[in-house]
């Protein structure tokens, strides 16, 4: 009797199931039952019926994991010839699953927790640079020197000027993606993990440059008349370029004066949700975004549900408003070149500036915690507010005084 595939009902595993001599055997095969692992089953399932047919079959080469082992060798067959005739691997399940096979695996049970924009991103860095090296391998065959050697082979990579083309902070990023899947491999194989004592490359972050008050107005002031609400709602509130340009009017409360993040849009994208679990927030208005948002509901409240939008109602595509309206703005203005995400961080140094609590700021931004603020902001603060300690000096000058 050939051998079959088939999936337990309880947690929904593949195995493998055959009768030998009589005696009924059972190999789960430690992998979901989706396209892809189908993919892989039917190859080693291929594999067991051509040695059942052949008369040669036997279960150490196929399963050497096997727990059956010993119910095997209680046939009574003579295995000595049988294991001199054939070399086999120490897993021969894994060997013919390649890393593009797990891969497919992996992406497929995991698209479902992504956002779309996550999955676009993960599917162009495996296709763009892992695959490229690593698609043939067999998945239990990777080790750590190749896992060290793939990182070294992303810092040899050139850009159209001969220079370095990724940075360490985008490898990072690459290697996280290799890591996941490394790291369900050696669960699911029972091998040794790759990844084990390899650490990230340092990265110094790009540094911030937010905007003083006063270049904030400078802007306002010169900007295109179209653009003032959006870029006022940008500077006062601290919003992502993906939460700005996906707001809807459905999440403007002009009764409870706040604005509901609920929304994003990600390369043209709308995403049902925003960017993690802390940026699902409530922004307060302040008087001055609270009168952008009402001019602004004049302007595009009947044409479009997204509050800043194109002529035809479609959201701002950022790309197209970044060069053509805003890097020419900060080039009249005789500005530093600097990225429209850079309203973000000027907003949070404001908040500061004066005073605002820690805790209300961080969820403002949609931060989990202060961390960022202090980690990241707080330094800009002496800057803005011109204080350089004398406020505890004049602090202990009272109470001396008293």
């Amino acid at each position: 009797m050939l051998a079959k595939l088939s999936a337990r009902k309880d947690n929904n595993i593949l195995f493998i199931e055959f009768t030998y001599h009589g005696i009924r055997f059972r190999e789960h095969l430690g992998i979901k039952d989706t396209r892809n692992n189908r993919k892989i089953a039917k190859l080693k399932l291929e594999r067991v019926n051509a040695s059942l047919l052949d008369g040669d079959f036997d279960i150490e080469t196929h399963f050497p994991n096997s727990k059956n082992l010993q119910k095997f060798a209680s046939i009574g067959l003579d295995r000595t010839a049988l294991q001199a005739s054939h070399v086999r691997s120490s897993n021969e399940v894994d060997s013919i699953i390649t890393f593009r096979m797990f891969t497919k695996t992996w992406l497929d049970e995991n698209e479902i927790r992504w956002r779309e924009s996550h999955r676009i991103n993960q599917v162009s860095i495996i296709n763009k640079y892992l695959f490229p090296k690593l698609s043939a391998r067999p998945i239990c065959d990777i080790r750590r020197q190749d896992v060290l050697a793939f990182r070294g082979w992303l810092g040899t990579c050139l850009d159209d000027k001969g220079e370095r083309a990724l940075g360490n902070g985008r490898i990072n990023k690459i290697m996280a993606t290799l890591r996941a899947i490394l790291n369900e491999a050696s669960v699911r194989f029972d091998m040794r993990n790759p990844f084990d004592g390899v650490r990230q490359l340092k990265n110094t972050p790009s540094d911030i440059n937010p905007f003083t008050l006063e270049e904030v107005f400078s802007i306002l002031k010169s900007v295109r008349p179209d653009y003032i609400q959006y870029y006022t709602v940008r500077f006062f509130t601290g919003m992502r370029t993906g939460e700005i340009d996906g707001l809807k009017w459905k999440y403007v409360d002009f009764e409870r004066r706040i604005i509901k993040v609920r929304e994003t849009i990600v390369d043209g994208r709308q995403e049902a949700d925003a960017k993690t679990q802390s940026s699902i927030r409530d922004i307060v208005m302040s008087d001055r975004v609270f009168n952008a948002l009402e001019a602004q509901k004049k302007a595009t409240g009947i044409i479009s549900q997204y509050v800043f939008c194109n002529t035809q109602g479609k959201p701002l595509a950022h790309r197209n408003v970044t060069r053509r309206i805003w890097y020419p703005l900060l080039t009249t203005l005789n500005l530093l070149p600097r990225k429209p995400y850079q309203t973000r961080h000027t907003a949070a140094t404001l908040w500061l500036a004066s005073g605002e609590s820690p805790e209300w700021i961080a969820k403002q931004l949609g931060h989990a915690n202060t961390m960022m603020l202090f980690t990241v902001y707080s330094r800009y603060v002496p800057n803005l507010t011109r204080q350089d300690g004398s406020a505890f000096e004049s602090l202990l000058e009272k109470h001396l005084e008293g």
